[in-house]
């Protein structure tokens, strides 16, 4: 039998995310003169907490993240994170919604996904923030819990 010497001193991952978190109520909360220094503001915090952020986009209501997150952190980790550093950012009457949606990419995918959060203010010309969180879900076999969802 052949022996095989593979020393495997470090972890490897490629752990890349879609992340998809609304303002709360969905309300248009993100200034378009504002958004590029929240998108630089969210990509610090990936770096200070050690990950990266690959791709960033949105509206006034709602971002797309793609990020690549190292073996030993946790997706929630990251995402509480970067949403509690980012609303302090926004300051007084900015919150994002509780929840969020995250999703893995493989990496054969990251070159479309990268376009298509690029293009998010052109896609939303066409449709609504609830259709494409729909699809996406449906995408990856999840239901939507509407209850949850409802505002009080």
């Amino acid at each position: 039998m052949p022996q095989y010497d593979i020393a495997m001193s470090h972890a490897y991952a490629a752990i890349f995310l879609h992340v998809v978190f609304s303002t709360r109520e969905r309300e248009a909360l993100i200034p378009e003169e504002r958004e590029g220094d929240l998108f630089a503001y969210i990509g610090g915090i990936a770096k200070n907490l050690g990950f990266r952020l690959l791709k960033i986009g949105g509206t006034a209501d709602h971002v797309h993240l793609l990020i690549s997150i190292p073996a030993k952190m946790p997706a929630t980790i990251a995402i509480q994170k970067i949403k509690a550093n980012s609303s302090r950012f926004l300051g007084d009457g900015f919150a994002w919604q509780e929840g969020y949606g995250v999703f893995t990419v493989s990496a054969s995918q990251l070159e479309t996904m990268t376009r298509y959060i690029a293009g998010q203010r052109e896609h939303h010309r066409r449709h609504t923030f609830d259709q494409e969180f729909n699809a996406l879900l449906q995408r990856y076999g999840l239901r939507r819990d509407l209850e949850a969802d409802a505002v009080p």
